[in-house]
């Protein structure tokens, strides 16, 4: 008898911005949303705007960025269906990105923890990562 693999497809959100509010005002006593907590741009090159989600730009209960950490703070990243609503495809502990072309593709610059790039030293580290479909692909890291 073979094992049964069962499927989860991801549940399409209609907003992820309001998603994302909406579960930091149920949290949250008093939230405050700064004008980049939410950034639409198209992040796998397909023309379709897609979401980006920044908690270090919001501030809960007084605290800026109450899920930033050392390893920098959560962004998360939503790709729109081509049927519509939108898929959550990553969370990143970043320090920062730049959106940039890289032989002809935007790419995400991404500046880290040291550790990310399996390294002890204090310099960030920089990782170059494209966005295909719904998937995250290193290009390079140092």
């Amino acid at each position: 008898m073979m094992p049964v693999m069962a499927s989860a497809q991801q549940q399409l959100l209609q907003d992820p911005e309001m998603f994302e509010k909406g579960f930091f005002r149920k949290s949250c006593k008093t939230v405050d949303f700064g004008p980049n907590f939410v950034k639409r741009f198209d992040i796998n090159n397909d023309n379709i705007t897609d979401v980006v989600i920044d908690h270090s730009d919001m501030t809960c209960d007084g605290v800026r960025g109450p899920r930033c950490n050392q390893d920098g703070c959560p962004q998360n990243f939503y790709v729109q269906a081509k049927e519509g609503g939108y898929i959550m495809i990553a969370t990143a502990q970043v320090y920062g990105y730049d959106f940039v072309q890289y032989f002809g593709n935007m790419v995400f610059m991404f500046k880290m923890h040291p550790r990310f790039c399996e390294r002890t030293d204090a310099v960030p580290c920089e990782m170059r990562v494209r966005v295909r479909g719904t998937k995250f692909v290193t290009i390079s890291k140092k």
